[in-house]
């Protein structure tokens, strides 16, 4: 005899366990299908975030950075620690810890809130009934009353280029190496690819980052993109615009990279490791029955409405595998929204102010709109900017570099966009989301009380940039 449920959920990753809670919390009888293995072959919830995205990259972000702060500027500092040396055995056995006490965590929030895990792969077939398949072969049949499909993302392979897991990986394989690769090849110089970079030239790497794109991280606000950029550089960062990888193949222990340019002139690239990080695909092959009544866009995207409903009722899509940004935070909000309308409550998530962060040194974070983005639509804007070199924090901590942008309508004076490159301003974002959901007004951040000395006075400060009156710089 099957089970049936009030609410099953395909996926546990930051959308699907997030809802699978929530839909606990009010009181419905809530599963849970998750197929990931950790690195010690047992289930492992908390999906691509928790177990080789989001989480193990900070890890090692953060170990690198310690490293590089040792070797590079602790001296600015008077302090002196003789020639240190980096284990990378020991700082990826941190990371796999960290990663392994926040997935068994997951599988507590579980157990305290009564969810049932099923661990395999699920596919929804017709009348919302769900078949599992388990890692040893053997299958079974479940329905629900809600079906909330979260089955995530992967990597986008590009043809010819096939990962090997070894010398050409995706970003799982380059959170595992266990030494420092000499030459270190990227492909993609988004978000996955600047990150892992970045991790592996604090090593010493030479980093070869090649992007397809004539633009640097288009999707930012031009002037941090170029604030961002002249740094990545000062670190060693190589990284080739308008460079399409036209093979790639392994040959002993390196790999062959054959590249045109943005004029056409052909190239060739030696590295030690390749990374492919050119982007990632709603992972929605197998997960439906061709009768399950649930349709797909031209992207392989499950189609929803503005609610993340589906085609089908009571069939629901959330996260990575949906339109929207592909963020973790993104797909936990929708998870929480999904559960409670489930239950009979408001929903609602606004992509509009869904912050976005890249961790290297210095960060970078935006929510909104671009100044160009809004010129375009024809969108009159004022603008305010202030950089970190003139904060005190800043200075003190020896990070006095990028700045803040505040974008405001020219006419209304709210606040449509802000934009950072700097000292955690993965923090100092989250006032201006704040802000913008209230649908503050740049003279509102402007008369707030920001505690001095704090890297905030300069969200502060460029807020009354805006209307040209901030204090600390000339306007």
């Amino acid at each position: 005899m099957s089970s049936h449920f009030d609410v099953l959920v395909i996926g546990a990753g930051p959308a699907g366990y997030v809802a699978a809670i929530r839909a606990a919390q009010l009181g419905l009888n809530v599963a849970c299908i998750d197929e990931f293995l950790g690195k010690d072959g047992k289930p492992a919830l908390g999906g691509t975030c928790l177990n080789v995205g989001c989480i193990p990259s900070k890890a090692l972000l953060e170990s690198t950075k310690q490293f590089h702060a040792l070797t590079h500027s602790f001296k600015d500092h008077g302090i002196s620690a003789g020639e240190p040396t980096m284990d990378v055995p020991t700082m990826v056995g941190r990371k796999d810890k960290i990663v392994k006490q926040l997935t068994g965590g997951i599988a507590t929030l579980f157990k305290a809130n009564k969810v049932k895990s099923f661990a395999g792969r699920g596919k929804l077939l017709s009348g919302k009934r769900v078949e599992i398949r388990f890692h040893d072969g053997a299958t079974e049949v479940v329905s629900a009353n809600h079906v909330i499909l979260a089955a995530g993302s992967v990597p986008i392979q590009i043809p010819g280029i096939p990962f090997d897991g070894t010398h050409i990986v995706d970003n799982v394989g380059a959170l595992d190496f266990t030494a420092v690769p000499r030459r270190f090849g990227v492909i993609g110089a988004g978000v996955i690819g600047l990150e892992m970079g970045s991790v592996w030239r604090r090593l010493g790497s030479e980093v070869t980052i090649l992007e397809a794109l004539p633009d640097f991280l288009a999707a930012c606000d031009a002037d941090i993109s170029r604030v961002a950029a002249r740094e990545y550089k000062k670190q060693g960062l190589d990284i080739k615009l308008g460079c399409k990888v036209t093979a790639a193949k392994v040959n002993g222990d390196e790999v062959q990279i054959s590249y045109t340019d943005a004029v056409g002139t052909e190239h060739q690239l030696t590295v030690d490791k390749l990374l492919v990080s050119v982007g990632r695909r709603a992972y929605t092959q197998g997960l439906l029955a061709e009768d399950s009544g649930v349709t797909l866009n031209s992207r392989g995207q499950i189609e929803v409405d503005e609610h993340c409903r589906t085609s089908l009722e009571g069939v629901w899509a959330i996260g990575d595998c949906v339109r929207g940004p592909m963020l973790a935070h993104k797909g936990s909000e929708e998870g929480i929204a999904v559960a409670e309308l489930i239950a009979g409550k408001a929903g609602h998530v606004n992509l509009d102010t869904v912050p976005w962060v890249i961790y290297t040194e210095p960060e970078i974070a935006w929510v909104g709109k671009t100044e160009k983005e809004l010129k375009d639509a024809g969108i009159p804007v004022r603008t305010g900017s202030f950089p970190f070199a003139a904060i005190g924090r800043a200075m003190a901590m020896n990070e006095a570099y990028g700045q803040v942008k505040v974008i405001a309508h020219a006419e209304t004076d709210r606040v449509l966009g802000v934009h950072m490159v700097g000292p955690m301003v993965s923090e100092l974002i989250a006032e201006c989301v704040v802000a913008m959901e209230f649908q503050a007004s740049s003279e509102d951040l402007a008369r707030i009380c920001h505690a001095h000395p704090t890297l905030s006075e300069a969200v502060h400060e460029a807020a009354l940039g805006v209307d040209k009156r901030a204090i600390h710089r000339a306007n």
